[in-house]
């Protein structure tokens, strides 16, 4: 039960719930029980005709002799009928009470359910935000969104939603028991032998369903990957005639998908038949033994009336057991989610919000490498970085594709944590600072311009929501968007659609620009923000960079090495490591690396 450990915590909030959905179960089952019982009297006034003498038994404990002498003195002092009416208004009280009892154990189950589901949705979304970028390189996005959507949905239908029959079922199969053992001993003895061997049937059965919901869930994943990919990729797609190929691999794990589901579905489908079938094989072996019982007639055995009660009682004890088998599968194929669930709710989080560390009020003198080195999964990404970088200068880095540049500047805000020497921030190890304030002194522009599908202000206001109006417009000035937004027909109101997909590329990063400008950090980290763009969107641009970088300090990371000619220095990674630093002219006096790319870019 270890596994399910998560939902059973979830539980412990709603520790009064749970009591009254066992209370008013008991109550629902006690008085189903009650309106079985009143059967037996009424089949022994209606085939009973002739008078027989009553005697009142020794013990209150012998239910069915205690209530049939009742009977017989009602009828003896009020009639036949009388008896019957009083019966049928038992009978009737007793099933309106059941079904009540009933309703209010769902009341009280639904909102556990439901609250259940809700925790361990928000618990998951939380942990995705916590973890490092470097946990989703690993990962496939569309089994990330599986995990979020299928592994909840499943946890929600086969775990949560079979609370109901973990609970009532085994209740109403115990308090069913209770009353066959105390109706029949030894018939009851049979009963325990043979619903074993039925449990053991059912168990073996739905042993590899967990192995094969698993295997679905990973299909599943695939499926939504290959669906994210067609979707953001379309237009390559269709470029290089790829569509085949395409639907090709997506029909063949959608196939796949679909005997893996259906091979679970048909185990699935078999628990409630099976299980009834396994049941009426004991209710016939009863039939039989407890026949004898009663045609015996000797001390100790049945007579008629307890044999029938004893037979409609197990026929109640069906149905919650098939319910019960059922569940039973449920979980086991639920269990494959919650390991899925639990992979990524478990997972390392290795930059760890300092909750208790110092708050960084403002920046003040210099970021600073100590022989910093990054290694990531037992590769080597950055080696013995020594750099400074004081308040107010502009850092470029530079250096071929997978030199380390964008590794480096995203130690600065915590995306990764150094694994060796230091990393200080005004003379403090930024390990010592709290996160959130730390990240609340850096503005990051991405090459690739990262827009959500909201208005042209809400983007904007992103790292300040609280912005005014004013200051969004403004904002939006220093950036050179203010132009085109005013264009739109709906304005800063405007919706720019998924990823921005309504704005050219040069729209899309001015309001990048704009974002980080209404933050107003006192550090800057501009990775490749202008790589992407055509020459008259890299001019506003770079215009709105140039604005945005004064008495700021700025990190950059060019390939265009035109853009970083007057950067205060520049830094040279290759491999991982520093193999020159200066400004522009130096670098080019040097005649090195530096100088060989700036004469492949042909700069002048």
């Amino acid at each position: 039960m270890k596994k399910y450990s998560r939902i059973f915590k979830y539980l412990q909030f709603h520790t009064t719930n749970i009591v009254l959905y066992f209370i008013f179960s008991v109550l629902s089952i006690v008085f189903g029980l009650i309106s079985f019982a009143g059967l037996i009297p009424f089949l022994n006034i209606i085939f009973k005709k002739e008078k027989v003498e009553l005697v009142k038994p020794s013990s209150t404990f012998d239910v069915l002799k205690y209530i049939n002498y009742e009977i017989g003195t009602y009828i003896q002092i009020h009639g036949t009928i009388y008896a019957l009416g009083l019966i049928c208004i038992i009978i009737i009280s007793a099933v309106f009470l059941k079904n009540l009892f009933y309703y209010l154990s769902f009341y009280v189950l639904s909102p556990i359910k439901m609250n259940v589901v809700t925790r361990l949705r928000a618990e998951l979304y939380h942990k995705l935000l916590q973890l490092p970028i470097g946990f989703f390189t690993e990962q496939r996005k569309g089994d990330v969104m599986s995990r979020m959507t299928n592994d909840i949905a499943e946890i929600e239908t086969s775990v949560v939603g079979t609370l109901e029959g973990l609970i009532k079922d085994p209740l109403n199969v115990l308090v069913i028991l209770i009353a066959l053992i105390w109706i029949s001993p030894a018939l009851s003895l049979f009963l325990f032998i043979f619903l074993p061997i039925t449990g053991f049937i059912i168990g073996r059965i739905s042993r590899s369903l967990k192995k094969d919901s698993n295997i679905s869930a990973i299909k599943l994943g695939e499926l939504l990957s290959t669906l994210e990919e067609t979707l953001t990729g379309l237009r390559v797609i269709k470029a290089f005639n790829a569509e085949k190929l395409l639907k090709e691999k997506f029909v063949a794990t959608n196939d796949d998908l679909f005997h893996i589901r259906n091979r679970i579905q048909i185990r699935r489908d078999l628990a409630s038949p099976l299980s009834e079938f396994l049941g009426v094989m004991v209710l016939c072996g009863i039939l039989w033994f407890g026949g004898n019982l009663v045609l015996a007639n000797h001390s100790g055995g049945l007579e008629a009336d307890g044999f029938i009660m004893y037979i409609i009682l197990f026929s109640q004890i069906i149905q919650p057991a098939k319910s019960l088998s059922t569940s039973f599968y449920n979980m086991q194929k639920g269990s494959a989610a919650i390991a899925r669930i639990e992979e990524i709710l478990q997972a390392n989080v290795k930059v760890d919000e300092n909750t208790n560390g110092v708050q960084m009020l403002s920046f003040n003198h210099a970021i600073e490498f100590k022989n910093v080195s990054f290694s990531y999964e037992e590769v080597t990404i950055l080696k013995n970085i020594n750099l400074k970088i004081e308040k107010g200068k502009t850092i470029a880095l530079v250096g071929s594709s997978g030199a380390g540049k964008s590794t480096l500047a995203d130690l600065v805000p915590r995306f990764h944590d150094v694994t060796g020497g230091e990393l200080l921030v005004d003379g403090v190890n930024i390990k010592d600072y709290s996160l959130h304030s730390l990240r609340k002194q850096i503005s990051i522009v991405t090459q690739e311009p990262i827009l959500f599908n909201d208005t042209i202000a809400n983007n904007i206001s992103l790292g300040k929501p609280n912005a005014s109006q004013a200051e969004i417009e403004q904002a939006a000035k220093v950036a050179n968007a203010y132009n085109f937004i005013q264009q739109k027909e709906e304005g800063f109101a405007t919706n720019i659609g998924d990823r921005g997909n309504k704005l050219s590329g040069g729209e899309k990063q001015r309001l990048t620009i704009a974002r980080a400008v209404l933050k107003n950090p006192p550090i800057l980290i501009l990775d490749e923000a202008t790589s992407s763009l055509d020459t008259e969107s890299e001019r506003l641009v770079q215009d709105a960079i140039n604005n945005m970088m004064q008495n700021r300090t700025s990190i950059v990371i060019a390939h265009r090495l035109s853009t970083i000619r007057h950067a205060d220095e520049i830094i040279v990674l290759q491999k991982g490591e520093i193999v020159e630093r200066g400004t522009h002219d130096v670098l080019m006096q040097n005649n090195g690396m530096y100088k060989r790319l700036v004469e492949m870019q042909e700069v002048k």
